[in-house]
């Protein structure tokens, strides 16, 4: 296996690729604002004639998301396709044959901040389904982002009774954790608790990163498809390495700006190193670099 390579920024390496598919946040975004050096490279590759995707595991749908773009520095016009776990996942639910597929049922615990544009809204189109309050009377879960204050062990009574019950965990969004904007501080997202459901020997559907069929509907787009010509960047080892990985694709890791930053030198991270101990994970990039830029 060849050794990842350290790169400055993406000009020593943008001419052997077509297509670019991005991360959202920790790579063009701190969840606020758009990072400048990543607003300029995007400006840089969309003058070069490249195209650009971005994939989000994001339980927000596709519309919001696009909506959202432009307050964080971005035009969405630049984009030839952009979509997140959550439009992945409320497209299926509407899907009768997937409902039908994965036994899914009618009753649905809905697990999701109050707080969040993503939460109760995500049910809007999905009216077909009884949305239950207590685990007991479910059919199936839908994970979209974790309740207002708690922690993963708040989670264990809800899962053991779907154990019980052999209930279905639909994720809305894989990702383990994000790192909290004013402490840096690691936050769980609801992947953490999915992650946790199929360790207790439940069933869990993720249709976002890793998961091939994300990465399938978004280059569809595409005539004529060179995975050779295609390059995924991301923060995440777990989400979008594996899933770049699995794809059949080459990927850069941005080390500074997402959830590793503790594993690296912030200026020149270096793959092979003691503080790296994320090698260990067996996940390796083609790429790594300090930032998304130029």
């Amino acid at each position: 296996m060849r050794a990842v390579k350290n790169i400055s920024g993406l000009k020593e390496i943008f001419q052997n690729y077509d297509t670019f598919i991005l991360d959202q946040w920790g790579v063009m975004h701190d969840g606020y604002i758009g990072y400048p050096e990543a607003i300029k490279c995007i400006a840089d590759l969309i003058s070069n004639n490249k195209k650009i995707i971005i994939i989000s595991n994001s339980s927000k749908k596709k519309e919001s998301t696009c909506k959202r773009l432009p307050s964080l520095g971005f035009n969405q016009n630049q984009f030839v396709e952009i979509m997140t776990s959550g439009e992945m996942v409320w497209q299926n639910l509407i899907d009768e044959a997937f409902v039908k597929n994965n036994k899914l049922g009618k009753n649905c615990f809905h697990i999701f901040d109050k707080s969040k544009e993503d939460g109760i809204n995500f049910r809007n189109g999905l009216e077909k389904f009884n949305f239950v309050s207590k685990i007991d009377s479910a059919d199936f879960i839908l994970g979209c982002t974790p309740f207002i204050n708690s922690c993963v062990i708040d989670y264990i009574p809800i899962l053991s009774e779907a154990i019980k019950n052999n209930l279905s965990f639909v994720c809305a969004n894989p990702d383990f954790d994000t790192v909290e904007s004013n402490s840096e501080k690691l936050i769980i997202c609801m992947g953490t608790i999915a992650n946790l459901y199929e360790n207790m020997g439940g069933k869990t559907i993720i249709l976002g990163k890793p998961s091939k069929e994300i990465y399938l509907e978004s280059t569809k787009i595409i005539q004529n498809i060179n995975k050779s010509k295609i390059l995924a960047i991301g923060d995440s080892l777990s989400h979008d390495i594996k899933g770049a990985i699995d794809f059949g694709i080459d990927s850069l890791l941005i080390t500074s700006t997402g959830i590793h930053q503790n594993f690296f030198d912030k200026l020149k991270p270096i793959w092979e190193s003691n503080k790296n101990t994320l090698k260990n994970l067996g996940i390796k990039p083609t790429f790594i670099c300090s930032d998304f830029k130029f």
